[in-house]
């Protein structure tokens, strides 16, 4: 296969002039193992690692390679071939959530994504809100997102539930799912075009790497059953991985979600929840929360019955969510920018020693 089966273009060319220069050539990150990769290249995937200036100059793990990125690498021993990851190419999206614990830093999950599937099962794990949570995500980083509705063979009335998400979310693609008869993989297949980069998210059990296993066509992927009890499954996914499907999309699987915090998505939260938005602008004052100011435009489409009380519900609680993170945001940038000048002044010291 060559670079171009794997996503690269005319915009990454132009980008990366050492391409044909140095000895350098590009890869694409297929998995990330802890400090480990395998990686793309014109000669198939082989293990890759990051050099220790890459690994030393990262003050984040937004810094260092991560599944989908584009890397300028050195290719070792033409027997038994390794990469050496130089550098990240500029990237078009990067797909990050707050880190799971009580620490304000980022985790990213995908890099150079052009659509989010949101995955979610039509048996208990199915929530409204979630959905919002991961479309608020995904139209942060500018990834389109398709929302697909899996296990729809479980579901009593699957188009009932298709409706209630297009009603709460215009305009955002909602797909039935079922691998177990093939109902709407036609349509899913409809955004899976060559070139076209995916990743699917969504909770443990949901049918994430059934799904993977279903466009590959073979069980590349272990599965487990569900638990019945409460339809929550074990992570059969541990790695992020990326696929090259049979119609020349490229997916990238991910390991269950426990939890889903965002970070950083207050522009994707607003487009999210555009209607309320718009609704807002109406308002008496321009720094309305929407909870019991006079005049509020919201309040009084939703005593009209314009507005669901779930969604302006979570929309309040993203809201929070979000105004909190911004501020441990701010004091882990200090830290950050604390830690960068510790390390100039460190070096200049170095270098006046010498």
């Amino acid at each position: 296969m060559k670079l171009t089966d794997y996503g690269w273009d005319e915009r990454l060319a132009s980008s990366f002039p050492q391409h044909t220069a140095d000895g350098r050539v590009a890869v694409r990150i297929s998995l990330q193992v802890k400090g480990r990769y395998l990686a793309f290249t014109d000669a198939g995937e082989i293990p890759a690692e990051p050099t220790g200036r890459l690994m030393y100059d990262a003050l984040t793990a937004q810094d260092l390679p991560v599944v989908g990125d584009w890397a300028e690498a050195t290719i070792l021993d033409e027997t038994a071939p390794r990469a050496l990851i130089h550098a990240v190419l500029p990237r078009n999206s990067l797909l990050a959530r707050k880190e799971p614990g009580k620490r304000a830093v980022a985790q990213p999950l995908a890099a150079n994504v052009d659509i989010v599937l949101i995955a979610v099962a039509l048996d208990q794990d199915f929530s409204l809100n979630r959905i919002e949570r991961y479309l608020a995500l995904s139209r942060e980083c500018g990834i389109s997102p398709v929302v697909l509705l899996t296990k729809a063979d479980a579901s009593d009335d699957p188009a009932l539930k298709v409706d209630e998400v297009a009603t709460r979310n215009p305009g955002v693609p909602v797909v039935a799912l079922s691998v177990v008869n093939g109902a709407g993989l036609e349509e899913l297949n409809g955004f899976l075009q060559p070139g076209v980069t995916c990743v699917v998210l969504g909770s443990s059990g949901v049918g994430k790497s059934t799904l993977v296993n279903r466009l590959l066509g073979e069980d590349v992927l272990k599965t487990r059953e569900v638990r019945l009890a409460d339809s929550k499954g074990r992570h059969t996914t541990v790695n992020r991985q990326m696929f090259v499907l049979p119609s020349g999309a490229l997916m990238i699987d991910t390991p269950g979600m426990r939890e889903l915090q965002l970070w950083g998505a207050r522009e994707g939260a607003h487009q999210a929840f555009s209607d309320i938005e718009e609704l807002a602008a109406g308002c008496r004052f321009p720094d309305c929360r929407h909870e019991n100011e006079p005049d509020c435009a919201v309040l009084e489409a939703l005593a009209e019955g314009r507005i669901d009380p779930a969604r302006l519900e979570n929309f309040h609680k993203l809201s929070r969510e979000l105004d909190y993170l911004s501020q441990r945001q701010e004091e882990g940038s200090a830290r950050i920018e604390r830690a960068k000048w510790k390390s100039i002044h460190k070096q200049a010291k170095k270098i006046k020693n010498r």
